[in-house]
């Protein structure tokens, strides 16, 4: 689905959402068609749902969103590895 059909189709909610296609241009995350996975009644609970399919199955690419937002706007984060010296 695009983000206007699911909109449409959630008006008003919290989602959980699968990037089933996305790529990246400078610094944002494009999703070009995404899947939902879940409702959630308020960003807490829906978080927690984020949470709990991160932990079992982290390579998938979710995001909790809410649909009154009207452009997607994914900034990418760039994470450093930083490791402890060994003794």
């Amino acid at each position: 689905m695009k983000w206007h059909e699911v909109r449409e189709h959630f008006p008003h909610q919290w989602l959980l959402v699968e990037a089933m296609k996305a790529h990246s241009v400078e610094d944002q995350r494009v999703i070009d068609d995404l899947a939902v996975v879940d409702r959630f009644p308020d960003g807490q609970s829906a978080m927690r749902g984020y949470s709990d399919l991160h932990r079992d199955d982290p390579m998938r690419e979710l995001y909790v969103l809410h649909t009154d937002r009207e452009n997607l706007e994914i900034t990418e984060l760039r994470w450093l590895g930083i490791r402890e010296a060994p003794p």
